[in-house]
């Protein structure tokens, strides 16, 4: 018996291959299925199955792709309606896998069609469980990204017979392997462990303690994050079908010349500079669009850019494929392909270029007293705010920033100095202030992390959100 985990922490994802005796499943693949063709090649194995735990919202699922390169059938759980050819499989079906055996165990609440698969040793001893969605460490699924008209308080009822069910009779050793790990926005606060095991979610999960229906569904509902924008769009993705990966690159990969940039700024394509943030700060196109890879590349692309415009890229050298593939990981086909030399052919040839000058927290403290314009936009999350902020700063999350409406509360002659926790989402947010015309900015390095330590800082809290 052979399991291996493989784990992207871009979109805190684990996809999974299982193998014995020659014979693999791969369950959750990515959108990019090289790593599993390349696993199964490695160890002389034939991909068998596709295995898939529900109709994932956070990415696309390499299901359709990895099937027509195999011959594999994909399996869903029972209630599971696709635009395209699946197994169906009922609750408690079997598959084998050489000497192992799967069973199906059908767990709705995070979806209707959620399903988890009991892995079986060659004796018949349960020894994984594969929980998609359902259980993760020290959380389980969120129960209001269902489409229809079922409510979360809905698929929280059905979600507690799931765990009364199916997961608490399940015996303490067996190992649970999760869809996702910490920083996944698919549960409400998910351990930093990418596995557990029963016997430590029965200990230490607070869905699996003892208490009623309305505890259970009172405890899994409250405190729920706004899901990203783009769950929806990827949700129906998997569910309706995609273009191949192959044809995305062919286009993502097309090298543009100045000329031919130019030419595609002026069909309204989205300029989409993926570098380190240090670079772009220090000079970048006009109207571009900071995502740099360093951080959470496809949630934030996910959840800023729209889906229906095509894209041209600046990347550094030699990383085109790689932010053609991770966006495509969310579903982002519209890539009409990357400039030719990057930033640095683009500045050698004369073309205009921008920049966004970043401070350090300390000289945003020396500012404060002595500017009557300046304003402090912090753009965390509600509740990071709410646990510490500076004394009258603007709260503007920057997954809000699409709205245009928000964008307008902000005045021309406002010098506004933008931060977030670190350093990464705060340029993103001064791409999209630069964007729509807001230039009067500062960048402040390090983030709040940097600004709490200021002597002079003024920190408060919102009680009222906390609680």
């Amino acid at each position: 018996m052979f399991i291996k985990q493989l784990y992207t922490n871009c979109l805190s994802e684990a996809a999974y291959y299982i193998e014995s005796k020659g014979e693999a499943a791969i369950i959750d693949p990515l959108r990019d299925t090289a790593a599993y063709l390349e696993l199964a090649k490695e160890r002389n194995a034939v991909i068998k199955y596709i295995f898939e735990t529900h109709f994932h919202a956070d990415f696309v699922s390499g299901h359709l792709d990895l099937s027509k390169q195999t011959g594999a059938p994909i399996v869903f759980g029972p209630g599971a309606q696709t635009n395209f050819n699946i197994h169906s499989a009922k609750d408690g079906e079997i598959f084998s896998i050489g000497e192992l055996k799967l069973e199906v165990l059908h767990t709705p609440g995070h979806t209707l069609e959620s399903t988890c698969y009991l892995l079986k040793d060659p004796s018949g001893k349960p020894h994984a469980l594969f929980s998609g969605d359902t259980l993760f460490v020290g959380d389980v699924g969120r129960p209001d990204l269902s489409s229809g008209d079922m409510s979360s308080e809905d698929l929280a009822s059905i979600m507690y017979d799931t765990i009364v069910t199916k997961i608490l009779p399940l015996e303490d050793q067996i190992i649970v392997y999760p869809a996702h790990g910490p920083g996944s926005s698919c549960g409400k606060n998910l351990g930093p462990n990418t596995y557990s095991s029963i016997g430590e979610e029965k200990k230490n999960n607070y869905a699996l303690q003892p208490q009623s229906r309305e505890e259970f569904i009172k405890a899994v509902t409250n405190g729920l994050h706004e899901a990203p924008r783009y769950f929806a769009i990827n949700a129906k993705i998997n569910q309706d079908g995609y273009d191949e990966l192959s044809l995305v690159k062919e286009k993502g990969m097309k090298a543009l010349s100045i000329d031919e940039f130019k030419k595609a700024m002026q069909q309204d394509c989205i300029i989409l500079d993926t570098r380190h943030a240090s670079q772009f700060t220090e000079g970048f196109i006009p109207g571009s669009i900071f995502i740099g890879l360093e951080g959470r590349f496809a949630e934030w692309a996910g959840s800023i850019l729209p889906f229906d415009k095509p894209f041209i890229l600046v990347t550094e050298p030699g990383k085109e494929e790689e932010t053609v593939i991770r966006l495509s990981r969310v579903g982002f086909d519209k890539m009409e392909g990357f400039l030719a030399g990057g930033f640095e052919a683009w500045k050698n040839a004369g073309e205009k270029t921008d920049l966004i000058i970043d401070i350090e927290a300390d000289e945003l403290m020396m500012d404060i007293p002595h500017d009557p314009n300046l304003l402090v936009v912090d753009v965390r999350r509600e509740t990071e705010f709410a646990d510490g902020h500076l004394a009258d700063a603007v709260n503007l999350p920057l997954d809000e920033m699409t709205d245009l409406v928000q964008l307008a509360q902000f005045e021309e002659n406002q010098n506004l100095y933008v931060h977030c926790a670190g350093g990464y989402r705060s340029v993103i947010a001064a791409s999209l202030f630069k964007k729509h015309g807001y230039h009067n900015l500062r960048n402040v390095l390090g983030g709040w992390a940097k600004i709490k330590e200021q002597e002079k800082a003024k920190v408060v809290k919102e009680a009222s959100v906390l609680n």
